[in-house]
């Protein structure tokens, strides 16, 4: 059964910094994909990041601007985001979401595993 388990949002002030991370179970983690994906009140879910199986390749959403950077340790099944320059509409529920393939899809009905999310607030 894969499990796919997201840490560490919470409560941040406008230009702080957070890292979440995903703990994935259940699956050859180096022959997945990770993506990470966010879902504001009231709006539709976008991508934010992807990151490769070997970690070598990275796509980001064009908002993203240089602020956030994904990355994996294979060794420990685990996915991040560091998010820094924080801003208010940054705020949302950030998921990760696992796929077995070679390319990076951006586009969220390519991946098969989704997490549960973990709640990311930056008050301004």
């Amino acid at each position: 059964q894969v499990q796919l388990v997201e840490s560490g949002g919470g409560l941040v002030q406008a230009g702080g910094s957070l890292r979440v991370s995903c703990a994935a179970s259940g699956l050859t983690f180096n022959k997945y994909v990770m993506g990470w994906y966010r879902q504001a009140p009231g709006k539709e879910r976008e991508f934010v990041a992807a990151i490769s199986r070997t970690g070598s390749n990275t796509e980001y959403a064009d908002f993203v601007q240089g602020r956030f950077t994904v990355s994996r340790d294979n060794a420990k099944n685990r996915v991040y985001l560091q998010m820094n320059s924080l801003k208010p509409e940054d705020t949302a529920v950030y998921s990760c979401a696992a796929v077995s393939t070679l390319s990076i899809p951006t586009l969220e009905q390519f991946y098969d595993y989704w997490g549960q999310g973990t709640q990311v607030t930056v008050s301004s």
